[in-house]
């Protein structure tokens, strides 16, 4: 038999513990409901949103807070500079801003400071319920990584890992992250980003709909004099010139037509001519300013500023008599992408290098700061507004706009850098991990659609799920840390019920590939695909099985239905699970909400997958004491863990009775007389009348070894030995015969 050694107690002891295990799960259900109905008494609710005076102990002086803003929920940080208060930064919280959930479905919340340019003064952490910072490694390490963002400037590419790059305008930042961590880190640092660049956008003039970081950098070291020829030719310095007769049929067909008497007059007169560089570009305003104008330029422009120069002529004039200098004009709108972009007068006096080549025209520079997120990779696309106006006492204003593309080559710019704030530079980081997962995951599909083959021989089925179960442990878990827990479920569900994106489950590809995979066998496998293959603590439970075998250790199998009352343990703990986290969901008041989640946080505990494959066994003794535990135990008691404890074996149980198919083969015989599998099924999921339990089976194939098996099969057996049958004839019948 599989199992070496069966212990049998007397058939008294058994009734008698069959008898206590009977209501084993019932009593588990109601102590569960029990705990829910003690969760609803007034217990100490967990800190609520912080207010004026709890941010004000942070901020000391020299530094004051202001009255929370009331269209952002932003606390203003102001300074004295001698008689003058201005503007220090904005202090918020990130569950406010961008609740972006965690691993167990709840949103970190970080204090976070930006000043009035946009750097961080620093974040610091409110609260958090990331399972790996909860006991195992604790919150040290992520107040480490959290420590890492003061000084750094948010238009920055902030990234994971890696040295720092301080080469170029823009700094590419490099924070250390966490150890065994990466994944929880990546949606922290997600949603501090998302909250400070939305405090930025909103207040500090960051571009609305694009992240500065990841912009082109202009290039500082093309160090080269042109001619006007060559800026004309190579597009640096692009023209618009419009002619009366352009401008007037920009109105035709509407009220503002021919309100122009000169344009009429003279159709072919310059109406505009336009040119517009890149001045901040050092190649381009070397070679278009005085020496004298250009340093005045530079030393105007904060690092990272953008400086935009127009030249013109003609009756059309960007800068008409109640223009005010230095503020934005209303005749040149500029616009990225669709996004417009401040454009603002620097109220210089500049002179051109050559200001014979552009006949007396006038000139200006406009500012784009550096926090709107202008890439200078991208084309610009400006705008001249025409407005004529029809009608005396309430005029018509009709308004109608010339339009000018100018895009700057790219010899002079460095590419932006890519995205490394959201999932997709998670998925293009672990490209080859994710390859190597695919394949595996391919490779067991194929093995289990093709198990009457596979199974077709004993000794090579065991070699394959042996090299199979150490991928899983080794690859899967330990490398890709792709471990499924209850965890995920539970996280899944609370930010369901809260209404938040499951958009988090990205920054974790390899884990989300396991899941997609398993929620997919269950539809031909059931729960044995990812439960009997890609458990990473399910295989290390079998491989210490397998040496309690080697070592020849008693190994205890309990009568059928001593069996099924206990698997109903695991059902019993998923139920306590499932109401805590229903209350923690939905729960209006904190007094009931925070206590279930509390208590939902502890019965996760159930699992030790955290501990023995996210964190390695390195924790505190306790709960080492527990994951070691189950796993010696199962060297003499066949998975102990996967059969009556895991509550997501047992969810993977329930949600698999959508099974579409029965792949162990079965015959007639199976159950009737026959028990030769269902005595030799380790798992026990095998019945008494021969049909397989698939919520209790881990599909390990050895009773389809034993089902195509001459040698191991009863009913194979006993038609083989009918074959060989050599009937006895009389020998007075030979004789008549011859």
């Amino acid at each position: 038999m599989a199992q070496a050694d069966i212990l049998q107690a007397r058939p008294q002891a058994w009734r008698h513990c069959a008898r206590r295990l009977r209501h084993c799960s019932l009593l588990a259900l109601a102590a569960a409901v029990a705990l829910a109905a003690a969760l609803a008494l007034p217990v100490p609710a967990e800190a609520g949103q912080l207010v004026r005076a709890a941010v004000a102990q942070l901020f000391p002086a020299p530094l004051m807070v202001g009255e929370r803003d009331a269209e952002l929920p932003v606390w203003p940080l102001y300074r004295q500079n001698a008689t003058a208060t201005e503007l220090a930064g904005y202090v918020f919280e990130s569950a406010d801003l961008a609740p972006v959930p965690g691993f167990a479905g709840v949103p970190p919340n970080l204090l976070v400071a930006l000043d009035a340019k946009g750097k961080f003064i620093g974040v610091s952490l409110l609260s958090q319920h990331e399972p790996v910072f909860l006991e195992g490694l604790g919150e040290p390490p992520l107040r480490q990584f959290l420590a890492q963002y003061k000084g750094v400037p948010l238009a920055s590419s902030i990234r994971i890992g890696g040295k720092d790059d301080k080469s170029g305008s823009a700094r590419d930042v490099h924070l250390d992250g966490v150890a065994k961590a990466t994944a929880s880190v990546r949606i922290i640092n997600q949603s501090v980003l998302s909250a400070a660049l939305k405090v930025a956008r909103a207040r500090l003039g960051f571009a609305a709909g694009r992240d500065p970081s990841l912009a082109a950098r202009v290039r500082e070291d093309v160090d080269e004099v042109l001619s006007l020829e060559r800026m004309v030719a190579q597009g640096v310095l692009q023209q618009l010139r419009v002619p009366n007769r352009e401008a007037e049929a920009l109105f035709k067909g509407t009220p503002g037509a021919a309100l122009d008497a000169e344009a009429l007059r003279d159709p072919d007169g310059v109406f505009l001519d336009l040119r517009m560089a890149y001045v901040s570009v050092p190649a381009v305003g070397r070679s278009l300013l005085s020496p004298r104008s250009w340093n005045k330029l530079q030393a105007r422009l904060e690092p990272g500023d953008h400086a935009l120069l127009a030249i013109w002529s003609g009756r059309y004039t960007l800068m008409p008599d109640e223009f005010v200098r230095g503020s934005v004009p209303d005749r040149l709108v500029l616009k990225q992408q669709g996004l417009p972009l401040e454009l603002r007068d620097l109220d210089l006096d500049l002179a051109l290098k050559e200001p014979a080549a552009f006949g007396g025209a006038r000139v200006a520079a406009f500012r784009v700061i550096a926090q709107a997120g202008l890439d200078p990779g991208l084309p610009l696309d400006f705008a001249l507004p025409l407005t004529r106006s029809k009608g005396i006492v309430y005029p018509e204003r009709i308004t109608r706009e010339l339009a000018l593309q100018y895009r700057l080559p790219q010899r002079y710019y460095i590419a932006g850098a890519a995205d490394e704030k959201s999932w997709g530079s998670v998925w293009r980081a672990r490209a080859w991990e994710l390859g190597i997962l695919s394949a595996g995951l391919l490779a067991l599909a194929g093995a289990l659609m093709l198990q009457r083959r596979l199974a077709a021989n004993g000794k090579r089925l065991q070699r394959f799920r042996i090299a199979y179960l150490l991928f899983t442990a080794g690859f899967v878990g330990y490398w890709a840390q792709a471990q499924l827990s209850i965890v995920n479920v539970a996280g899944a569900m609370q930010a369901l019920a809260a209404g938040r994106s499951l958009a988090y489950l990205m920054f974790d590809p390899a884990t989300l590939l396991v899941w997609v995979f398993a929620l997919a066998a269950l539809l031909a496998w059931g729960r044995g695909a990812y439960c009997g293959w890609l458990c990473p603590f399910g295989a290390l439970q079998e491989f210490s099985a397998h040496l309690g075998r080697v070592l020849r250790l008693p190994q205890i199998r309990l009568r059928s239905s001593a069996d099924v009352r206990l698997k109903w343990l695991k059902f019993a703990a998923l139920a306590a699970i499932a109401i805590n986290v229903l209350i923690a969901s939905s729960a209006t008041s904190a007094a009931i909400a925070a206590p279930a989640a509390l208590w939902q946080e502890r019965l996760v505990e159930l699992e030790p997958f955290k501990t023995a494959i996210t964190l390695g066994f390195v924790r505190s003794w306790p709960y080492v004491a527990y994951a070691a535990g189950l796993v010696l135990l199962s060297a003499f008691w066949f998975k102990f863990f996967c059969r009556y404890l895991c509550p997501l074996g047992a969810c993977l149980a329930l949600l698999g009775r959508v099974r579409l198919f029965d792949w162990l083969p079965r015959r007639a015989e199976c159950g009737q007389p026959c028990q030769t599998c269902r005595h030799r099924c380790a798992y026990q999921s095998i019945q008494p009348a021969g049909t397989v339990d698939y919520g209790e089976c881990f599909q390990c194939l050895d009773c389809v070894v034993i089902h195509d098996s001459e040698d191991k099969c009863a009913p194979l057996l006993m038609e083989r030995k009918r074959s060989n049958f050599i009937p006895i004839a009389r020998a007075d019948a030979k004789e008549q015969t011859s």
